[in-house]
């Protein structure tokens, strides 16, 4: 083991230990981690599929069905968030639960009940925003920006 006298010294020793910690941190499970997501995230989208198919069912055009199916996975979501499931689910699923709709729902509701013992202004109603937040500035950033380019166009 080298020492750690200075700074070069000191350099030195972060070389050596990284290199000791790679040789004993455990491999991620990548293949598996990539096939839980794959799988998780394919059942949320059947299931959001199968309300789709539900409103088209009882009579509503693609474009009507459309709402109404993201308001139940949006609902659900955020439900299973109170429940503690979806963070259960996430745990497992990783990117499979984050990238639909619902991961976007469980990442404004998670906050919000983290911080509602510090009361509705300053708790929930300031940090409930606080991962989802930046998302909806980019959104509607960008929409304005496409639909000003839309509308200079024609």
């Amino acid at each position: 083991m080298p020492a750690s006298d200075g700074s070069e010294g000191q350099q030195e020793f972060q070389k050596w230990y990284q290199a000791q910690f790679n040789q004993v941190k455990p491999k991620p499970p990548i293949v598996k981690n990539a096939l839980w997501a794959f799988v998780v995230g394919g059942l949320i989208c059947t299931f959001g599929q199968v309300i789709l198919n539900y409103f088209l069912g009882l009579g509503l055009s693609m474009k009507e069905a459309a709402g109404p199916t993201s308001a139940v996975l949006i609902f659900l979501a955020a439900l299973f968030t109170g429940l503690g499931v979806y963070d259960e689910l996430g745990r497992y699923a990783g990117a499979g639960s984050i990238v639909p709709i619902t991961g976007f729902a469980n990442s404004i509701v998670a906050p919000a009940m983290e911080f509602k013992r510090e009361g509705y202004v300053f708790g929930l109603g300031a940090k409930m925003f606080v991962i989802a937040g930046p998302v909806i500035v980019y959104g509607l950033v960008t929409a304005f920006v496409i639909g000003l380019i839309y509308w200079l166009r024609h």
